[in-house]
């Protein structure tokens, strides 16, 4: 989602879990591993705080970098944030066989989801400018959605295609 906004505004884009994998030469499993949470965290803020400090950039977030108070108020003070909102059934469909989230790496891994939903949803709509039901439809669909909210919000003119 994130390139493709990127690309259709002519835009920059980030991702900041690449990042941090970029940086430190290793996988985002591993530095959960080595680390911990906390650990991975703490590369988190630092990598969110850079990047937003850059203009006209797009930015892709993990998951829980909203669990932070100082990466929700340097996203929501620093730029524009979309909540692109999923329910956990949803979540687990796109998820389930995904070896790089450590945190889904469980007997139950939709269980798991429901309560990272539980805690983090608020925290979304917390920092979020914009929230937008994600439901099933295609990317391109997605994307158009979140172009149309940023030009009716005057942050971004929707581009000739």
């Amino acid at each position: 989602m994130g390139r493709a906004i990127a690309r259709r505004l002519d835009r920059p884009f980030f991702d900041s879990d690449h990042e941090i994998e970029a940086r430190t030469g290793a996988r985002i499993p591993v530095i959960f591993e080595l680390e911990g949470e906390a650990g991975f965290r703490e590369r988190e803020a630092s990598v969110i705080s850079e990047l937003t400090e850059r203009d006209n950039i797009v930015l892709a977030t993990g998951g829980g970098a909203v669990l932070r108070p100082e990466n929700r108020a340097a996203l929501q003070s620093r730029g524009v944030v979309i909540y692109l909102r999923a329910n956990p059934h949803d979540l687990w469909l796109r998820t389930r066989r995904d070896k790089n989230r450590p945190l889904l790496q469980t007997e139950d891994s939709k269980a798991r989801l429901e309560a990272l939903y539980e805690v983090r949803d608020p925290l979304y709509r917390e920092c979020a400018h914009f929230v937008i039901e994600t439901g099933r439809p295609s990317v391109n669909g997605l994307v158009n959605m979140v172009l149309m909210q940023l030009e009716m919000a005057g942050v971004a003119k929707h581009p000739a295609s």
